[in-house]
């Protein structure tokens, strides 16, 4: 891998990376403001962020902190509302050079959130490592400093701007599978049938005791198999960046 092309990667993914960084400094807003409710100082909090990066898994585990619950108690339900990651991580692994270094391998899956997901996979071609570098770059200081920001200003602000804010992520993530589901009518479709199956799951009360994280990974699961079989695609890939 030449050095010119790590750093053209490593900056491409900066620039793709500050729309995903802006969303989430507004959304970590609410995180820190449920960190301090939790009784955790700005320091403890802004680490948390930098270290963990999942929105459910740390509003759960400040939640349970805030309960005063054990250890183990934390450490499975972290479990429980992350496991759509080991998707993530498998669906990105057949995206990189197999002959991948298994340094890279860890750095980028230490990285994976939903946005850095989403915009990762639709990259044409092989993926670089670089590019997810260059996108943590920049993501990885909004969510930690939306996160201080929550703890120190938080309570301060009305409901209705951290309420306004969180809206923006939502935003953001949409403009990642409306271009291709504009051009491609199967992933305009399965679009479709994801967001009824999620409504479904999230209405009827026999999935009533089904975690959310569950409900994201049977749905997932279900509707790439089903799709899978019934729309296979090619895998041959130049591996040339776009």
């Amino acid at each position: 891998m030449q050095l010119t092309d790590r750093k053209q990667w490593f900056l491409k993914g900066v620039r793709h990376g500050i729309p995903i960084m802006l969303g989430y400094f507004a959304v970590s807003i609410a995180l820190g403001i449920a960190a301090k409710n939790a009784g955790m100082t700005a320091p403890q909090a802004t680490i948390a962020s930098a270290l963990i990066m999942a929105s459910a898994g740390q509003y759960i585990g400040f939640t349970l902190i805030a309960a005063g619950a054990s250890y183990i108690e934390v450490i499975v339900m972290e479990a429980i509302a992350n496991a759509r990651y080991l998707l993530m991580s498998t669906a990105l692994s057949q995206k990189v050079d197999p002959e991948l270094p298994l340094r890279h391998r860890l750095l980028m899956g230490l990285w994976i959130t939903d946005e850095i997901f989403g915009v990762s996979v639709s990259v044409p071609g092989r993926l670089n490592p670089y590019y997810n570098y260059g996108m943590a770059a920049v993501a990885t200081p909004g969510w930690a400093l939306g996160t201080l920001v929550g703890v120190v200003l938080g309570n301060v602000l009305p409901v209705p701007v951290v309420s306004a804010l969180s809206v923006g992520l939502y935003g953001m993530f949409m403009s990642i599978f409306v271009p291709p589901a504009r051009k491609n009518p199967i992933i305009a479709g399965l679009v479709l049938v994801s967001f009824a199956l999620s409504w479904v799951f999230n209405t009827l009360p026999v999935f009533g005791g089904i975690s959310s994280g569950m409900k994201i990974i049977i749905l997932t699961v279900a509707i790439s198999l089903v799709a899978a079989i019934l729309f296979p695609v090619d895998t041959k890939e130049d591996g040339h960046a776009a």
